[in-house]
């Protein structure tokens, strides 16, 4: 994979990045997770596979790696790894998050498994401990989940410290969800903190099934921001765990590229000119080169108007998704 620049942040990152999610902690919402991870979900076993997957992923090409606080010991696994494996802060660009804090305990029957917080403590704190763990790899750190309704775009405090971490060296940015990407984007392209903008990147969910915030994207991208997809595969639904009209239509596009649905889905993203980079969150190294069959697919036009097709109100989606199962 050839690198490419991440907006006009400075940093570079992979057509295809990896993300932690699904292995840095126990439960997860994913279609299929149970299958694809097992029963072995102590913190060692994680560990290991996290450390195997970051193999694949790294032998592959990918250097984008995306982490947060709130993905259980996804930073730690993630530390570790690029410890033993002795990689330089140069080779490869690291993204985290805060806003979320994990309180799961380790447990699969949690009755909650993380904590939203978008206050200057939380940010204050859970920074420290993002810096603690990744050192000098901290390249991008990210608003978690931010919305209109959070108030954090708002919070003049948070947004001057988030200017300090930008002025320190490390690129500040947002992640977005829910049916109000959109506005979300579109606000935060709006935020100063004495005079200057603070962020300079945008992750958000863009999928076959979610394309509502891709005109907004659109609209940071020409800003020079960065832009970052996840969810690619709607928590799975787009996967082969994947069922419902979907994937009639995703079968027959994988079938005449050779590939399996996700690396269509996958396709699908990184045939819009104003993505950077696109995660997986595999959880095997098999799911992983899966999902990077992508880069070997080129939708045509017809293809890509059948795909989307798929759309769906952004409202139902996230209503979807919203009754999805930690597994």
């Amino acid at each position: 994979m050839r690198l490419r620049p991440l907006g006009a942040t400075g940093l570079e990152v992979t057509p295809v990045g990896l993300g932690l999610a699904a292995v840095g902690r126990p439960a997860y919402i994913d279609l299929g997770r149970g299958a694809d991870l097992g029963d072995d979900r102590d913190v060692d076993a994680l560990e290991r596979r996290s450390h195997q997957v970051l193999d694949t992923a790294w032998a592959a090409g990918v250097r984008y790696l995306d982490a947060a606080r709130s993905y259980g010991r996804a930073e730690a696994f993630l530390a570790s790894w690029l410890t033993a494996r002795g990689i330089d802060p140069a080779q490869v660009t690291v993204g985290s998050k805060w806003g979320y804090t994990y309180v799961g305990d380790w447990r699969m029957d949690a009755g909650t498994h993380e904590v939203k917080d978008h206050s200057l403590a939380a940010l204050t704190r859970q920074a420290a401990e993002s810096r603690e763990l990744l050192g000098d790899h901290l390249d991008l750190y990210q608003v978690h989940s931010a919305t209109l309704d959070s108030g954090v775009l708002e919070d003049r405090a948070v947004l001057e410290e988030l200017s300090r971490l930008r002025d320190q060296g490390v690129v500040v940015g947002l992640s977005t969800s829910g049916p109000a990407q959109a506005d979300t984007v579109r606000r935060a392209l709006e935020v100063t903190a004495d005079g200057v903008a603070p962020f300079g990147c945008v992750q958000a969910t863009w999928n076959l099934l979610e394309p509502s915030a891709g005109p907004a994207l659109a609209e940071a991208r020409a800003a020079g921001w960065g832009v970052i997809v996840k969810e690619a595969l709607a928590n799975g639904r787009l996967s082969p765990h994947g069922h419902g009209p979907a994937t009639g239509v995703l079968g027959r596009v994988a079938g005449r590229h050779g590939v399996g649905v996700d690396a269509v889905a996958l396709a699908a993203v990184l045939a819009s000119p104003w993505a950077d980079v696109v995660l997986s969150g595999a959880v095997t190294a098999g799911q992983l080169q899966a999902n990077l069959a992508a880069l070997q697919v080129e939708l045509d036009p017809v293809e890509l108007e059948r795909l989307a097709g798929l759309a769906e109100p952004a409202e139902a989606y996230w209503r979807e998704r919203s009754a999805l199962a930690w597994s």
